[in-house]
């Protein structure tokens, strides 16, 4: 749930994760959940495998004892 800071501006909580790929987006996205005690506990969308391996090199040094899985996905599972 993401609340206003007051100023109307609801967006100031939103992350996007949209790497430096910038290209036009193929058949295939690449998903990476992230795992904390089984749980999914964090998902993201990558137009790219070099991406979304990037993405978890970044976080594995941040948090070294989650576990993280990137997996290819046709992108008609994620828009309509």
């Amino acid at each position: 749930m993401f609340r206003s800071n007051g100023d109307g501006n609801w967006m100031n909580g939103l992350e996007f994760n949209r790497m430096t790929g910038g290209g036009a987006m193929g058949d295939t996205m690449w998903r990476c959940d992230q795992v904390r005690a089984g749980q999914l506990y964090s998902r993201v969308m990558f137009d790219t495998q070099e991406e979304a391996l990037e993405f978890v090199q970044k976080m594995q040094r941040i948090e070294p004892d989650q576990m993280f899985s990137v997996e290819a996905i046709e992108a008609r599972q994620v828009w309509n």
